[in-house]
């Protein structure tokens, strides 16, 4: 009993915070998307393709999780109007982002500049699920190579997602990888979340991914 009660605890105060950094957001008019994969499956290359894609659009910060380094930071900083990393390595829940993190993040944005927030939390497919960060929509992208069966093997990620991303279609003729029944598995667990079939490296999809981000800031900023 004690040790549910440590984890109600942790994810009442969690809410809390996130609650806190929502209305934070809310009040400059920032719209945030949160950004979830395991390790590998092409969040920092999304970033990219988005930021090029919407730059002169949009002015869009970045905030990088990451156990440790810098190296996806440095690697948005050109077209990012700002970029805050985070590191986990030290923390006991290094295996997520949590909302006092990003409460931290959030001092050192130009919030009055920035449009549109991206939030590439920590690769894994199980602690982001658990933890909000005072994001408007939650995103998960799964890569061809992973395999067909991560919506079965990790399903609450995709019942909370807003948009799922299949990346990596230019692998499709390589690999033994069934779109339909991935579609069918997200659509059985989650049949609100649009699905994107893309690639980040040939650009292929992009084009309806970064459409549905336009769409999803306009409407925020018509209801603030």
């Amino acid at each position: 009993m004690k040790k549910i009660e440590v984890i109600q605890n942790i994810l009442e105060v969690n809410e809390n915070i996130a609650r806190r950094n929502q209305q934070l957001l809310d009040g400059h008019n920032v719209f945030a998307i949160n950004i979830m994969s395991s390790p590998g499956a092409g969040k920092t290359s999304l970033i990219q393709q988005t930021l090029t894609r919407l730059k002169g659009r949009l002015n869009i910060a970045v905030i990088e999780g990451d156990v440790a380094s810098t190296v996806d930071a440095e690697k948005v900083q050109i077209d990012a109007k700002a970029v805050v990393q985070i590191n986990t390595r030290n923390m006991p829940e290094n295996c997520s982002l949590m909302a006092a993190m990003m409460e931290s993040a959030l001092k050192d944005i130009p919030l009055d500049d920035i449009d549109l927030l991206l939030i590439e939390n920590v690769g894994n497919l199980i602690c982001p699920s658990e933890f909000t960060l005072g994001e408007h929509k939650r995103v998960v992208i799964s890569s061809l190579p992973e395999g067909d069966d991560k919506p079965i093997k990790y399903p609450l990620i995709f019942i909370d997602a807003n948009a799922v991303i299949i990346n990596k279609m230019d692998l499709l003729p390589y690999v033994d990888f069934d779109i339909n029944a991935f579609r069918h598995s997200v659509a059985g667990l989650n049949p609100e979340a649009e699905i994107f079939e893309l690639s980040c490296k040939t650009g292929e999809g992009i084009e309806g991914w970064y459409s549905w981000i336009l769409a999803q800031v306009e409407s925020n900023a018509t209801k603030q």
